[in-house]
């Protein structure tokens, strides 16, 4: 047994890796990251509506500014909540990002122009970049090496899941009580929640990464552990075949989720969907994605990832094909189903193909830059299908999306190293099979 110290304190145990070793603290990071995607969900079904109802944005291109917005400010801050995490630990940038969300319910509540909807979301997309960030990186940093797929396959799920529940609630809200301030008030308890439990219960999780870079064998010289952030930037965007894949497959990823939450709920609207019509596949969507994510992280475990990613993307773009050509809530559903299923083969099997192939000592710093070019999507998807809308309508912009969503996924088929993840082999086995004079 370990004695106390000289203070008479019970010194903190050491850490150990594992999710069963941590599972009290993995649960409540699960849940935290409901909380966090619960945050997102109170504006999926409202706000595409509040553009056009309330504030009488015409073009397609304006309306979805808050969506540009958001975009940019979440893909700059994934960056900075790798390297802050890396630098200061990760529950004080936790525990930021929920301190920055407080003023978004009431910006979106009493906000008198656009210009305040937009503001909001700025602070929207800073919070959620520092918040799910960071339980991404923790959930990794507890779980370590072997459960690492099935670790982001229940964040993922909690995230989507509080999306999706999140949207129908809000869609209910809005029908009985209004566009504003129900549905938003809503997302204000989620916030004053995920503070209370960041702040009093979520621990520290750096040391757990440490220890993991203290075993670590490298998977190929050039990735070793003191890369600086430049040579981390430009080996994840770039110069590494597999984690480059990831990072423009992740990018397409959320372009076309973009377009999902931007401009579906206003083709529903015009095809003469009611309210609780267009809740129901604002939320059928994220929440096969979100409940599809428990099984296909923990089987790209077992399988392997780039498989997942392959088919993932294609299936996306088949259900935005169907969408395109659909009319009518029935077709609408299925290929809202079909959306969520790709999505779930895709996403949090490319969070797992980041971690094995970074370093634990700048895997935090990797995974923010991935989330930098994935959620940089949302704003490439708000200019392209804006533009494309407006020009040509909805259905065209949607068809041109699932073009760029088939090619990304021949790009990961072509160009993804499958051998980086090769489930039933130990640690040690593992890496020295990845051993490559190729990056």
């Amino acid at each position: 047994m370990r004695t106390p110290s000289a203070t008479g304190r019970r010194p903190d145990p050491r850490p150990v890796l594992g999710l069963r070793q941590n599972l009290a603290q993995f649960t409540l990071l699960v849940a935290v990251n409901a909380l966090v995607g619960g945050t997102l969900g109170q504006e999926r079904t409202v706000l595409p509506l509040l553009a056009t109802d309330v504030f009488g944005l015409d073009l397609y291109t304006s309306s979805l500014t808050y969506i540009l917005a958001f975009g940019v400010a979440k893909a700059a801050t994934n960056y900075l909540a790798g390297t802050l995490s890396d630098r200061y630990g990760r529950k004080p940038v936790l525990v930021a990002g929920w301190l920055i969300a407080l003023p978004v319910p009431v910006l979106l509540i009493y906000g008198p122009s656009w210009d305040w909807i937009v503001a909001a979301n700025v602070l929207l997309g800073i919070s959620q970049g520092l918040t799910w960030s960071t339980t991404v990186v923790m959930k990794m940093d507890l779980v370590g090496p072997h459960r690492r797929g099935a670790a982001m396959g229940l964040n993922e799920a909690a995230g989507y899941l509080g999306v999706a529940a999140t949207a129908m609630a809000t869609g209910y809200l809005a029908a009985e009580y209004g566009l504003r301030p129900a549905p938003f008030l809503l997302g204000a308890a989620y916030i004053g929640l995920g503070l209370g439990l960041s702040v009093l219960t979520v621990r520290e999780t750096r040391d757990h990464a440490r220890l993991e870079a203290a075993g670590h064998l490298g998977t190929r010289p050039e990735a070793h552990a003191g890369l600086s952030s430049a040579q981390v930037f430009t080996l994840t965007s770039f110069r590494d075949r597999s984690l480059s894949s990831v990072s423009q497959a992740g990018m397409v990823n959320n372009l076309n989720d973009g377009l999902a939450w931007g401009l579906f709920p206003v083709l529903f609207a015009a095809a003469g969907l009611s309210l609780g019509q267009i809740g129901i596949l604002a939320a059928v969507y994220p929440a096969v994605w979100g409940a599809g994510q428990l099984a296909t992280g923990a089987l790209s475990d077992r399988w392997g990832r780039k498989g997942f990613i392959v088919a993932g993307m294609l299936t996306q773009a088949l259900a935005l094909a169907l969408i395109a050509a659909g009319s009518g809530f029935g077709a609408w559903l299925v290929a809202m189903v079909l959306l969520g299923a790709g999505t779930a083969m895709v996403y949090p099997t490319l969070l797992a193909a980041i971690g094995d192939v970074a370093h634990p000592a700048w895997r935090a710093r990797s995974v923010g830059i991935y989330r930098l070019w994935r959620d940089g999507g949302f704003a490439a998807g708000a200019v392209i299908a804006g533009l494309v809308a407006d020009a040509f309508g909805i259905p065209t912009a949607v068809t041109v999306v699932a073009a760029l969503t088939a090619a990304s996924g021949t790009v990961v088929a072509v160009r993804m190293r499958g051998r980086d993840h090769t489930p039933g082999l130990s640690l040690p086995t593992a890496t020295r099979h990845l051993r490559s004079p190729h990056p």
